[in-house]
């Protein structure tokens, strides 16, 4: 039986170089936590085995930007896995204002799992979909 997803958070502050011209956080800087605290959350989980044979890669995201966030603005970036299939593994994402805990960016990826050697999908074991649940 697989246990329930594990949320991975991860804190931290805006900082001058997030902002865009209208002098909120960038559209870009968005995605780029996306894309980092995923793959956090494989560096934190991942035995060394795991993380020198394989690798993830993002095939699709989905975002919908919410609220604005500001110069020093505390930031809450919370993940979790959602449905995992055969080679492809659903990501959710909510980046949060840490004070007021209103959601700022919901974002839904796709990850597929390759092969570190051949870069090739390969398919995702019953070992695997662990990594990301609570132990």
């Amino acid at each position: 039986m697989v246990e329930p997803a594990e949320i991975y958070t991860h804190h931290r502050t805006v900082m001058e170089e997030d902002l865009d011209d209208l002098k909120h956080v960038n559209n870009v800087i968005y995605v780029q936590w996306i894309q980092d605290i995923a793959k956090e959350h494989w560096e934190v989980r991942a035995t060394e085995k795991l993380k020198k044979n394989f690798i993830w890669v993002v095939i699709r995201h989905e975002i919908d930007y919410k609220k604005q966030a500001f110069l020093n603005d505390d930031i809450l970036i919370e993940t979790y896995v959602g449905e995992t299939t055969f080679v492809t593994s659903e990501r959710f994402v909510n980046i949060k204002n840490a004070e007021t805990g209103e959601i700022l960016v919901a974002a839904k990826s796709m990850w597929c799992l390759l092969d570190a050697d051949s870069k090739r999908p390969t398919k995702i074991t019953d070992d695997l979909r662990q990594v990301f649940h609570k132990q």
